[in-house]
């Protein structure tokens, strides 16, 4: 029986299958499998919107996403501990080689690490969650900012507000302290260390080639009694990647990420509930375009 995975008419992967090899998990976007000493993450070309996955994929996303967090696992892997073994398919199990067409350029083979409970969300400009709450209370995730700011200003200093993972729909921003019921202090303080820095160092990287990171949010495990970078890192779905040149604060900003795509539905007359509306051919087409952007200004190279 032949496995080719599930494909759009745009191009675009919708979901993986690699015959016998074991499925793990789903997600909106990453399908996971166990390859016994290592996992698989394979990223499609799935997007989700309003915590709904809709029907039309977007081409490249999944090759973009894989990439940029390759080149940071990569950027990082001097000050950091990261999982990534090869996200290249030619050293990957021969089990796994009948699936190229499938993982070419958009799967990662993994280290197994114990994941913390917990995202670690840096946030440098005030956008999102952190603006509403701002409004109501001044503070985000217990921290007192400066009265005045508006949407989308740049902070005094980047913080550290992390949130509790969902199943299903939004994460939930906590304080602290009250991070401190999932996470052991000692491991939670080095968490908000690894966090600011490695959000730091990105942000200046990002900065020197006209991109704001307005905040994003890491995962963390242990590997071998070790801090160790999972998961994601610093992409358009885990960030809020604005142009430089085009930020002003007071209003929403023009963005790399999914924004695009969220504004289209806005127009429709849609619940926000499944099943979701497919997307016009221009519109995934354009949001597949700002994806490559991203990665273009970030790496200089092109995929």
């Amino acid at each position: 029986m032949q496995h080719n995975g599930e494909w759009h008419a745009n191009g675009a992967l919708i979901r993986s299958d690699l015959g016998q090899v074991p499925q793990v998990a789903r997600g909106k976007v990453r399908d996971i499998y166990d390859l016994g000493k290592y996992l698989l993450l394979v990223t499609t070309d799935r997007i989700s919107a309003f915590d709904c996955i809709l029907p039309t994929p977007i081409p490249d996303k999944g090759r973009v996403l894989n990439s940029i967090s390759a080149f940071w696992f990569n950027h990082f892997a001097q000050t950091t501990p990261h999982h990534m073994v090869s996200a290249n398919v030619n050293d990957f199990p021969s089990e796994l080689q009948p699936y190229r067409d499938q993982l070419a350029g958009r799967s990662m083979l993994v280290k197994k690490a114990a994941m913390f409970p917990i995202e670690c969300v840096a946030r440098g400009y005030l956008s999102g969650s952190g603006w509403k709450e701002y409004q109501s209370s001044g503070s985000v995730c217990g921290i007192e900012l400066p009265t005045g700011l508006s949407l989308s200003s740049k902070l005094p200093e980047p913080i550290f507000t992390p949130a509790t993972k969902a199943e299903s729909g939004h994460d939930i921003n906590i304080s602290f302290n009250e991070a401190a019921r999932y996470v052991p202090a000692g491991y939670l303080l080095e968490l908000r260390e690894l966090t600011l820095r490695i959000y730091k160092e990105a942000s200046e990287y990002a900065a020197a080639r006209g991109i704001i990171i307005a905040d994003t949010k890491f995962e963390f495990g242990l590997l071998n009694g070790r801090i160790t970078l999972a998961d994601e890192v610093l992409t358009p779905d885990s960030s809020r990647f604005w142009p430089a040149e085009l930020w002003v604060p007071g209003g929403a900003q023009p963005s790399y990420d999914k924004q695009f795509v969220r504004d289209y539905l806005e127009t429709l007359d849609w619940d926000k509930t499944d099943p979701a509306p497919e997307l016009p051919n221009d519109i995934a087409a354009k949001t597949g375009a700002k994806y490559r952007d991203a990665y273009r200004q970030l790496t200089g190279s092109s995929l």
